[in-house]
């Protein structure tokens, strides 16, 4: 199928500038052409050579017998401008830059800059720059400029990494994972992520993709690819660097962009099924559990074990990576009770091993099997220790084997410590489908997300679309005419869009704020509703549970001393309900962000929220809600009854589709507190920021 990026990773012919047949980088680019067995036309360019390693060499591009696609620069910086020049007036359509771009006491703009520029004016393809090249292995164009291991076999799974370590660490350091196309993308002249990784899905055999990402250039584009990814059904697993502040700081500093703010960058994963990682063992143990070939089932993990000792360390690692174990069935247990040596307790994970006897092995072979045949069983595996010098026993192999043979579930052969991936056995075992694995906590994260993606594809109308609505279109243009958003405007707007809020008034003087309360009737709340105080309670601007006139008398000559005369009067909701909030912030990338979770007074010390990318189902804001830290206050303690989390969630998704639709109007808004209790879902203070362009 061609794609755009043809004429850049799978291109008809390649000139390599600057080729030698001395060590360095200009060889290593050839030699790497040549083992990867690139079946175009390749010729080298250097004045100096005849011909090196065997290709065909010219002095410089208007000597070539005939025009190329691609040219790959090995020379220095200096020379790369002019030669640049002369391949656009040629005809090239791309080019690889591994260099960094940088000429001392450069004019301005430098370098970089004045490439990346010629680059777009032109529709220049440009890999790099300040990267180290690409491999394609399901095409056999391989443009790097490092060593690499020469056993490559062209597989289903894709690495795209802004960092050139980041690519080659992965692709060479574990050779159980068969890559389909491994790309650095270094500094995205031209060419970002997002495209490599369209290219990637299109190529037949990929199952599974990769990410080191330390920014996002092009949110709008990575967002489509990360959409296409979804509905194709293949996996993604990112690193993404950035996480504190000291590392954001050296973000910018390495890749020339923001890091952009964490808590977005995790929602956008999670709308669209992202699996992220911590570091580079987890990113390439969680490829190879993708790419094996057997279908996940429902249910969770089960784990076998010959030591009580370890099976216990399994446990607390599992709760730290957020790991379920499965819930063997009466049947299932009856069975283990059958099979297993006296005193062994039948559960999950297993320790089989028992005394050790000569049949110890078909124990624990028929335990897995049990296990596994467990309709609570997702996935299976082997956690032991390898023997001396790294060994792995048969007899684990054989464990697997029978499990698999008997369910068709995944097996995997974890190792509690380190050995080698480069061992004849685990190469064999995991190209046959049953991979072994080394580092249990590592193993662990790849269980996680394998869970999650299967989880997030039973997910329905997890995207809702936007429904223009009469309400909508009269805020729209309320703000557009300069309407000032108060509190009281705020919650009338919310409420006109089906999101529930408390009645008010707003009022400027004693007499209407008595009428006002004789119509909502006793007890009532005031506050402050002057412009500019966006926290009341920080200024004593709020009065509480008012029983009769006189205490109502009194609280707003208060306020009017000390405030100003303009008041907001609403029912006292008297509710032991949770407090909660709904928030909307408007991310410079990714626009748009909702943030739900615990409120009241204490949100900006607490922080128990979760940020999603609008718009979302309720059924994603109740996932997002069960990984808050006080979620067990929403299921009732100490005797009080548990809330209505759906009527939340219901809020958030219609919430998060009125922010959607106005959001060109609007930047911040507060839903804080929402009170939220068995019979009762209710916004009852809310503040609203518009964009300043909208602002009188």
């Amino acid at each position: 199928m061609a794609h755009h990026l043809d004429p850049l990773l799978r291109p008809s012919s390649i000139a390599v500038i600057g080729a030698s047949a001395s060590a360095g980088v200009g060889r290593r680019i050839l030699e790497t052409l040549l083992h990867g067995q690139y079946q175009g036309t390749l010729y080298a360019l250097n004045p100096k050579y005849d011909d090196v390693l065997g290709v065909p060499c010219f002095p410089d591009l208007a000597a070539l017998p005939e025009p190329v696609e691609h040219v790959v620069f090995a020379v220095s910086d200096h020379r790369i401008e002019p030669i640049f020049e002369e391949a656009v007036e040629m005809g090239v359509k791309a080019m690889t830059i591994m260099s960094m771009l940088y000429i001392e006491n450069d004019m301005q703009p430098p370098l970089k800059d004045r490439l990346q520029r010629r680059a777009q004016e032109t529709g220049m393809l440009v890999c790099g720059a300040n990267g180290m090249g690409f491999y394609n292995f399901a095409d056999r164009v391989c443009v790097g400029g490092f060593d690499t291991r020469s056993n490559h076999i062209a597989g289903n799974v894709a690495l795209i990494s802004h960092s050139g370590s980041g690519m080659a660490g992965i692709m060479d350091c574990d050779e159980r994972i068969n890559f389909s196309l491994t790309v650095s993308a270094g500094q995205e002249l031209s060419v970002g992520m997002h495209d490599y990784l369209d290219f990637a899905l299109e190529i037949p055999t990929t199952e599974v993709v990769g990410l080191f990402m330390e920014t996002v250039r092009k949110p709008d584009l990575m967002i489509q690819a990360f959409a296409k990814a979804a509905r194709k059904q293949i996996p993604i697993v990112v690193i993404k660097t950035g996480k504190t502040e000291r590392s954001a700081e050296l973000t910018v500093s390495h890749s020339g962009a923001l890091a952009g703010s964490d808590e977005c960058h995790q929602a956008l994963f999670r709308k669209y099924g992202i699996q992220r990682v911590n570091d580079m063992d987890e990113l390439a143990k969680t490829l190879i559990m993708f790419a094996q070939p057997h279908s996940l089932a429902e249910g969770d993990l089960v784990t076998l074990h010959d030591s009580g000792g370890e099976r216990q360390l399994i446990l607390d690692l599992a709760a730290d990576q957020e790991v379920d174990f499965a819930e063997l069935n009466s049947e299932t247990v009856a069975k283990l009770e059958d099979i297993l040596d006296p005193g062994l307790p039948a559960v999950n994970p297993l320790d089989a091993w028992g005394r050790g006897l000569e049949n110890s092995d078909q124990i624990m072979a028929d335990s897995l099997t049990s296990m596994l045949q467990d309709p609570n069983a997702s996935m299976g595996a082997v956690v032991q220790d390898r023997g001396p010098l790294s060994r792995i026993y048969p007899e684990y192999l054989q464990y697997m084997k029978q499990a698999n043979d008997a369910t068709g579930k995944p097996v995997f052969l974890v190792s509690n410590i380190q050995g080698t991936s480069s061992d004849n056995t685990v190469m064999e075992s995991t190209a046959r489908g049953l991979p072994i694995l080394d580092g249990v906590y590592s193993f662990l994260a790849g269980v996680r997300c394998m869970h999650r993606y299967r989880d997030y594809l039973k997910l329905e109308n997890n995207n809702p679309e936007p429904v223009a609505t009469q309400a909508i279109t009269k805020w729209q243009q309320s703000i557009e005419q300069g309407q000032l958003i108060g509190e009281h405007e705020a919650l009338e707007m919310l409420a006109d869009n089906g999101i529930a809020t408390n009645q008010s008034y707003c009022v400027d003087n004693l007499k209407n704020a008595i009428q006002s309360a004789n119509k909502l009737g006793y007890p009532v709340v005031l506050k402050t509703a002057v412009s500019g105080i966006s926290h009341k309670s920080e200024v004593h601007g709020v009065h509480l549970n008012l029983n009769s006139e006189d205490e109502l008398r009194g609280a707003y000559e208060d306020l009017e001393k000390r405030l100003g005369p303009k008041v907001l009067i609403s029912p006292m909701i008297d509710n032991e309900g949770v407090e909660m909030i709904l928030g909307m912030t408007t991310d410079p990338q990714f626009g748009p962000m909702i943030a739900l979770g615990f409120g009241g007074v204490y949100a900006e010390v607490l922080k128990d929220v979760v940020t999603l990318m609008p718009p979302f189902s309720a059924q994603i804001a109740e996932q997002a809600l069960s990984e808050l830290k006080m979620k067990s206050l929403l299921d009732g303690y100490r005797g009080k009854e548990a809330v209505n989390v759906e009527s939340f969630c219901e809020m958030a998704s219609q919430f998060s589709l009125f922010a959607i639709a106005m959001q060109n109007q609007i930047c911040e808004i507060d839903v804080n507190p929402i009170i939220l209790g068995k019979d009762i879902c209710l916004g009852l203070d809310a503040l609203v920021v518009v964009h300043e362009d909208k602002q009188t």
